[in-house]
């Protein structure tokens, strides 16, 4: 059995959840869930201002495509393939081409499981880079980019700065 992978389809702009609605109840009815794992409209968190008034919304990473964690095979590909909506997969030709493990990483779509040992509060110090040296107070930590948001203090001021998790050590 081969290993499954993260494809890309392409679909008519707007129907990326109604694809992903009918990709999910395709695999339900034909009992693919071992081989079709994940259907994911990749979404992200976006600060509007409207009326002088902050609004969070989720809005789509991707518009007009759908990303899909499956096995290959004729199948698969013929489920996928032929699901209202879907124009085609990403590759050349009629042939998928798979995400290879950087892309995948690189887009930022994937909740990986980081661990930090950093808190807002705590006094660290930078042991690189330009702030190398300087002494600053956690702010904001960010798991998925692995960043540190610390002020240091800049012309008499209080700047914050985002250092990454590699160029700071606990006091």
């Amino acid at each position: 059995m081969s290993e499954a992978k993260w494809y890309v389809v392409h679909t008519y702009s707007g129907y990326e959840n109604k694809v992903k609605a009918n990709i999910d109840k395709t695999i339900e009815n034909r009992h693919l869930e071992d081989q079709i794992l994940e259907v994911r409209v990749p979404m992200q968190e976006v600060v509007e201002v409207k009326n002088g008034t902050q609004k969070a919304s989720q809005k789509k990473m991707f518009p007009g495509y759908v990303m899909i964690h499956m096995i290959m095979n004729d199948d698969t590909w013929y489920v996928v393939r032929n699901t209202r909506g879907v124009t085609g997969f990403v590759g050349p030709g009629s042939k998928p081409v798979p995400l290879t493990d950087a892309e995948i990483d690189s887009l930022g779509i994937m909740d990986a499981a980081i661990v930090t040992n950093y808190e807002v509060g705590e006094t660290i110090v930078v042991t690189s880079g330009a702030w190398k040296d300087t002494v600053g107070m956690v702010k904001e930590v960010n798991s998925q980019k692995q960043t540190l948001t610390i002020n240091v203090e800049l012309f008499g001021r209080e700047t914050p700065v985002e250092i990454q998790f590699s160029e700071v050590k606990k006091m």
